[in-house]
């Protein structure tokens, strides 16, 4: 069988609908190729969730005749908010919404299930970190980076010397409720948008499909007053559709991504007087858009980014690559770092 004979750790990207799963050898070899996804029935509680995430692991140790012993460790990733440690938050989270999930050690309790070592972080840390291994490859350990991940919220990672940046309660790069300086952002007339975490004018109210729907739509919507979206059905229907709009060249579908875009530029700039990071990844579903408008919002966030002259030639500006397996494969490879193994080879040219 192919993975006989070989060390490996697994990586559970858990999410909202899916479990991703991937293994990765102690070579720093990935042994799937492709997107392994089974429902993560998170909807159902945490019992049936854990028993989810064990059939997921289960599963992909098939697919990749990898005994269960020759496995290490796990490395497991949810959306948060939750603790360093994978305790969801006690105000629970979107994609949790079940009130078992409130306060839940969802790492303990994989752990206990599967009897391995479980490493946990949130799917922005993970995703940012395999961004940065695929970016850098061997020079991943000496370099920093950040990434700002827009989706239905906006996830953040910050990675120094080619490890995870959590903080203390395990919040950092949490970049999406930074509250940002909205002069020269809204329009004339546009409201104050508002997050749901309670903040006004943060990175989220602005950059995130929640943003589109609850914040940029409703004022956009009022001055093209014969737009098509008018006629879809609900708010968070029509908030779906803008990135094709936009892709296709509508003019108010741009304007909202423009929006978008200098939001992430303003947050890049702080992240830049921060921690100073070689690298810039931008990741979420502009990065599945066509190219012409993905490169079009890449450029718009790289304008809006205020560097230093002594920066600028340093910094490179990225897109998450990988982005559906991302998050499983970040979580691998910090597993197999909290082992002590190599860096992985997963470099491109």
């Amino acid at each position: 069988m192919p993975g006989q004979g070989r060390e490996v750790v697994v990586g559970l990207d858990n999410g909202g609908t899916a479990i991703n799963a991937t293994v990765l050898d102690r070579a720093g070899r990935f042994l799937v190729d492709r997107l392994v996804e089974t429902p993560s029935r998170v909807g159902e509680g945490p019992a049936v969730a854990i028993e989810a995430l064990n059939d997921a692991f289960t599963g992909v140790l098939g697919l990749t005749g990898v005994p269960r012993a020759a496995v290490q460790a796990v490395g497991l990733d949810t959306p948060g908010p939750a603790s360093a440690d994978g305790v969801i938050s006690t105000r629970g989270a979107v994609n949790f919404a079940d009130p078992a999930w409130r306060g839940f050690d969802v790492r303990g309790a994989l752990e206990a299930r599967l009897g391995l070592p479980v490493l946990y972080n949130n799917d922005a840390n993970a995703a940012s970190l395999y961004a940065h291994h695929v970016h850098f490859g061997p020079e991943a350990a000496r370099r920093s980076s950040v990434a700002l991940i827009v989706g239905t919220g906006l996830g953040g990672g910050v990675i120094e010397s080619g490890r995870v940046v959590r903080g203390a309660a395990g919040m950092a790069g949490e970049f999406g409720h930074i509250q940002i300086p909205m002069d020269g952002l809204l329009a004339p007339g546009q409201p104050v948008p508002a997050c749901n975490c309670g903040l006004s004018a943060d990175g989220e109210s602005v950059a995130s499909l929640t943003g589109i729907e609850k914040n940029l739509l409703p004022y956009w919507l009022t001055r093209f007053p014969e737009h098509d979206l008018h006629a879809v059905g609900s708010a968070h229907e029509a908030a779906y559709l803008v990135r094709g709009h936009a892709a296709g060249g509508d003019a108010m579908a741009l304007e909202i991504f423009r929006q978008q875009a200098i939001a992430l530029g303003r947050l890049f700039t702080i992240a830049a007087n921060v921690t100073d990071p070689d690298a810039y990844f931008l990741g979420g579903g502009v990065v599945e858009a066509a190219p012409g408008f993905r490169d079009w919002f890449l450029a718009t966030v790289r304008e809006h980014t205020d560097l230093r002259d002594e920066q600028r030639p340093r910094a490179t500006f990225a897109l998450v690559p990988d982005l559906d397996m991302a998050g499983a494969r970040g979580a691998a490879i910090a597993s197999g770092d909290s082992l002590g193994w190599a860096p992985p080879d997963i470099s491109r040219p």
